[in-house]
């Protein structure tokens, strides 16, 4: 079946035919074409850059894939057709193509240190093994591996990085060699400062980001996914910590408050900035929009910008084609305009993935 779909195509801001044909955009028109939407604003598929579909709430690993299927179709509904998994300990690669799912990019298993990761999610490995472990991940993922690059040091009282800058540097160049690109967790300024000298792809969370390291990831081109919806968890896990760990408890609540302008000072800087919800563990999947909201309302990025962060600039990052001649199937419509009421994309009146109506 084709489909035809009528609106103001964003980024463009023109109206716009569009006739679906399969899983392929075209701009020629198809006759007896069904038309699914009349008008409306129409974006090319909202991406979470950030989210685990082998993480279940609790952060517990998922072990069967119809877990996986289900909260991949949370994310779906809510507008999100492509994901990029910052790591899962389930290796699910049989879920890339099906049909009513998101389209996935996979970083394969977290990799961290013996112990210092959630119990059962990451891969644990010697900073001497880690080289030939982000080899491995970039063979089982799809384009992407996860490091964990500091994390509570409990012998310390305080965040702390999990590998040296030498180890991570040997692992980056040994994923990058295996075609890979590498994202990053870390919170701490300590860890991000060496990281991002590592050559890392991207930063996810960043907590820890300094002016200056925002303008050396700007002139490197380096990533931040500052998943905005977990550092707002920052002050419960705060209060958690306080009886055995105050020193870590107040860094947490310090980071938290200085990182929306951080956010924002990297958006003016120029460094690349995309949606991520970190959906699994202790945020459900469906929040894109939410994180969306923050970015805009806390971070102060301007509504196109954000629109562009959770959709077409993303899905370029990703390698995945948008609304463009030739380009894949996936978008979503809305009542009004995002641009000048961002709480629109909490209510797609459309979504269409691989050129299928979806609702």
């Amino acid at each position: 079946m084709v489909l035809h779909v009528r609106g103001v195509l964003l980024p463009d801001d023109e109206v716009r035919d569009l006739w679906l044909v399969g899983d392929r955009v075209t701009f020629e028109p198809v006759p007896g074409a069904e038309t699914v939407a009349a008008a409306g604003f129409v974006l090319p598929g909202l991406v979470d850059a950030h989210c685990h579909l082998g993480i279940a709430r609790g952060a517990s690993p998922v072990t069967d894939l119809d877990t996986a299927r289900a909260l991949a179709r949370t994310d779906r509904d809510a507008g999100v057709l492509a994901i990029r998994d910052a790591g899962s300990p389930l290796h699910y690669p049989e879920l890339a193509d099906e049909p009513d799912l998101p389209r996935l990019v996979r970083a394969g298993r977290h990799l961290a240190p013996p112990k210092r990761y959630l119990r059962g999610v990451a891969a644990e490995v010697t900073a001497q093994e880690l080289p030939a472990a982000a080899a491995e991940q970039a063979r089982r993922g799809s384009g992407w591996i996860k490091l964990v690059g500091d994390w509570i040091d409990r012998g310390e009282g305080d965040l702390g990085p999990t590998y040296d800058e030498e180890t991570v540097t040997a692992a980056v160049a040994a994923a990058h060699a295996a075609g890979a690109r590498v994202a990053v967790h870390t919170f701490s300024e300590e860890a991000v400062a060496f990281l991002v000298r590592a050559g890392v792809d991207s930063v996810e969370h960043g907590t820890g980001l300094t002016p200056d390291l925002v303008d050396e990831m700007a002139r490197r081109g380096t990533a931040l996914v500052p998943t905005m919806i977990n550092i707002e968890t920052f002050d419960g896990i705060a209060a958690q910590a306080d009886p055995k760990f105050p020193v870590y408890a107040s860094h947490m609540r310090r980071l938290k408050h200085t990182f929306p302008r951080l956010v924002g000072a990297a958006v003016d800087a120029g460094v690349p900035v995309y949606v991520g919800t970190d959906a699994g563990g202790g945020i459900d999947h469906g929040l894109a929009a939410e994180e969306m909201l923050l970015l805009h309302d806390k971070a102060g990025l301007a509504a196109l910008d954000v629109l562009a962060a959770a959709s077409w600039r993303a899905r370029e990052w990703l390698g995945i084609p948008g609304l463009v001649e030739g380009g894949l199937a996936d978008l979503v419509v809305y009542d009004r305009d995002p641009r000048t009421d961002l709480s629109v994309v909490r209510e797609p009146s459309r979504i269409v993935l691989r050129g299928r109506v979806i609702r």
